[in-house]
């Protein structure tokens, strides 16, 4: 078990494939890209599955969500979630990816055992999104999400971040959208995990902003916090249900006190929050012939020193010096 000194208890791994993406996004990356890890720091396909295992069958994970990067550019990642749905117990597996690729993957993910995706959409007009991710790839995303619809990887979430003088004002045609299309919207507050530390509260689209240009359109009734449990996501029923909209207030309204997650960098870094300014070290103990159970004791101590909150209240708050990509969303 993965508890903390709160009483928290990770059963929740999130898994960076890579530290690469297709896209810039400006909240994310700059326009030039980063300096991506070399090839020999990166776990190996066969040392991810060793560790999502003895996260699994020692730790008590019963979830694991594949990111990035963008977790598509991995090789081997059918291949990887294939060889975990193999495991016992069976983890709950899912990918955070921008969709890009996956019109060609979605159908073969699932075939592997994947069972469902996040994909990440700002905006619904082309030209904001070329502002947003400096490239022109909307078409390509529009038909990833149909594509996992089609394969069955459902339900289909949607991630938007909403950023002032860009696509503030898209919330309620966001959610007609995702409604007619039977994607499950959230909104995700613009956090600070860029590079460039270019992130400023003054200015942020809130929650509450998100709410009320919502409200505008639709009746919201909240769905309660026993249904939210350790969910990141703050749900609304959408004109009396069933449909729900999200919101993830990271910035405004943390959950941190709930919070049940354990993060794998793509080099093999145990990090305990987006926000820690630590990592531990599994790569090397793998690298060095430890067995199982002293990697699953490394991975105890690390999550035992998890701080209380994200500190993002704090005026002493630093952004972590990895960037977003390196993190893993």
């Amino acid at each position: 078990m993965l508890i903390d000194t709160y009483g928290r208890v990770a059963t929740d791994l999130r898994v960076s494939l890579t530290d690469r993406c297709n896209l810039r996004c400006t909240y994310c990356m700059p326009e030039e890209g980063l300096q991506w890890l070399a090839k020999p720091d990166l776990l190996t396909d066969d040392e991810i599955v060793r560790l999502i295992r003895i996260a699994v069958t020692e730790l008590g994970v019963t979830e694991v969500r594949f990111t990035g990067g963008e977790p598509l550019l991995r090789p081997g990642l059918v291949g990887i979630v294939e060889r975990c749905a193999d495991l016992a117990p069976r983890p709950r597996m899912s990918l955070t990816t921008n969709g890009i690729g996956l019109e060609r993957t979605a159908q073969a993910l699932r075939d592997a055992g994947l069972d469902r995706v996040n994909v990440s959409l700002d905006t619904l007009r082309p030209e904001v999104f070329q502002a947003i991710t400096r490239r022109k790839r909307h078409g390509d995303v529009l038909r990833g999400l149909d594509a996992a619809h089609t394969a069955g990887l459902t339900p289909v979430k949607v991630n938007a971040v909403l950023m002032p003088g860009l696509n503030e004002d898209e919330a309620p045609e966001l959610l007609a959208w995702a409604l007619e299309n039977g994607y499950e919207l959230r909104f995700i507050e613009q956090m600070p995990l860029d590079p460039q530390h270019g992130w400023k509260r003054d200015g942020m689209i809130t929650a509450g902003d998100i709410l009320a240009s919502l409200r505008t359109r639709f009746t919201l009734t909240a769905e309660g916090e026993d249904e939210r449990g350790s969910a990141p996501a703050e749900r609304w029923l959408v004109d009396g249900g069933p449909a729900r909209v999200g919101v993830i207030a990271s910035v405004t309204r943390p959950f941190c006190r709930a919070c049940d997650r354990t993060r794998l960098t793509a080099d093999g870094q145990v990090r305990t929050c987006l926000f820690a300014r630590e990592e531990s070290d599994l790569r090397g103990a793998l690298r060095s012939g430890a067995p199982d159970e002293e990697i699953a004791r490394l991975w105890r101590l690390a999550m035992w020193g998890k701080k209380a909150g994200s500190g993002l209240d704090d005026p002493s708050f630093l952004q972590p010096d990895r960037p977003m990509s390196a993190i893993g969303g």
